[in-house]
């Protein structure tokens, strides 16, 4: 299990039309104690906190992605 926490600043808001740009940061707790960054589009700050929390789960459980 990999457990994270994120946070989310907004580099372009998102319009009804259109997807916003976040830069989210997530870092884990041991032993997937490593933070990342992702730029990511959404719709809004809560579904790319989502999606960055994702991503990094799916890193830490694929080795091929972790760093050493």
């Amino acid at each position: 299990m990999v457990l994270a926490s994120a946070t989310v600043d907004v580099m372009k808001a998102a319009t009804p039309q259109h997807q916003g740009l976040f830069k989210v940061k997530v870092w884990g707790q041991p032993p997937h104690d490593e933070t990342r960054f992702y730029e990511i589009q959404a719709m809004n700050e809560n579904t790319a906190a989502q999606q960055g929390i994702s991503r990094f789960v799916f890193e830490m459980e694929d080795p091929a992605t972790k760093r050493n």
